[in-house]
């Protein structure tokens, strides 16, 4: 007689579920910058000019290459205020460097990675491990590190900056194919983080941490380490983009460098379509929030209307992009 052996049926395996490449709020951003980008083009025809387009790209390019660390820091529900004086000191190093020392750019741009690291490192280790609010930390950091590119400004402008730091700037020196070198490498880490974001277990734990962080440690993320590995990245990300915006302008380097920079970066990434409570947000939505603010600039100006205006259209897409994640947010509760 033969045995009959039963067979154990095999669970098929689930495929990870992801989320849409594009979301819906990106879709609409890109709806809104059409239509804005048409409606100028209209009003005054030098927008769509070559220069036009140039100035802009290389102006966004700072802001989106932070605003993909910002984007990462406000998933994890934490904020940073203090990018902008980061951005002074890192600019203000590379300029006494290359101007003062006659450094090459390239290793000037090294020694601003480095800095940079280092102060979104300690804004990294005093919230991940001193476990106190990021708003308050990087409020403070902010004024010591205003302080201190203060202080290395020496209260007097960097004169004579060389011609080596035009390799990053809008002029035809700065361009590969007509586009702005520095727009090409903000394309470049926002594919990266995107992709990251996407696909990396990494990627996932921010969300997860943002989302509910006790329960991210308690599923086995280390949930210090990533937190302040987002602030050490956003550190280094906010020292290349120093030398993009050093790398324009002037021969001069005046105390402003960097001023209000936070603001635009945040307002971005909100506009973007990151949750200011965490776990949820997109590189690709900030890069978006951030040409649609850099448009509102680029047409206030053309259109000879007085400065604030861009300010005040720039306030109202943050209220309407806080107030749709708050309604998204209450929804999404009120079906658990």
């Amino acid at each position: 007689m033969s045995a009959v052996v039963a067979e154990t049926p095999t669970r098929p395996r689930r495929a990870r579920v992801l989320a849409p490449a594009i979301t819906g709020q990106e879709l609409i951003l890109i709806g809104v910058i059409l239509l804005v980008w048409v409606s100028l083009a209209l009003a005054t025809p030098g927008f769509l000019s070559p220069y036009s387009i140039q100035n802009m790209l290389w102006r966004l390019a700072p802001v989106g290459v932070m605003a993909i660390g910002m984007t990462m820091i406000m998933v994890t529900a934490g904020i940073d205020i203090s990018i902008a004086a980061t951005l002074m000191v890192c600019s203000v190093a590379i300029a006494k460097l290359i101007a003062e020392e006659g450094w090459p750019f390239g290793l000037a741009l090294v020694v601003s990675l480095v800095i940079g690291g280092v102060l979104g490192s300690l804004n990294g280790l005093l919230i991940s491990y001193g476990r106190v609010p990021a708003i308050i930390i990087t409020f403070g950091t902010a004024n010591l590190y205003q302080f201190l590119g203060l202080r290395v400004f020496n209260s007097s402008t960097v004169n004579g900056l060389p011609p080596s730091r035009d390799i990053l700037g809008p002029g035809p020196s700065g361009r590969f194919l007509e586009v702005p070198i520095a727009f090409i490498i903000m394309v470049v880490l926002v594919a990266i983080a995107w992709y990251y974001l996407r696909h990396f277990p990494g990627g996932r734990h921010l969300y997860a941490i943002g989302d509910d962080d006790r329960a991210a440690a308690l599923a086995g993320v280390n949930v210090r380490r990533r937190v302040f590995l987002t602030y050490a990245i956003t550190g280094v990300l906010v020292g290349l983009a120093a030398a993009m915006t050093i790398a324009g302008g002037t021969s001069n380097l005046d105390q402003n460098v960097g001023k209000g920079q936070e603001l635009v970066t945040i307002a971005a990434t909100v506009i973007g379509g990151t949750s200011v409570m965490g776990g949820r947000g997109s590189v690709l939505g900030a890069v978006l929030g951030g040409l649609l603010v850099q448009t509102v600039t680029t047409g206030v100006t053309l259109l000879g209307w007085p400065s604030q205006l861009s300010n005040l259209f720039v306030g109202i897409f943050i209220v309407v992009a806080v107030g749709a994640d708050l309604i998204r947010e209450r929804r999404r509760k009120a079906k658990l």
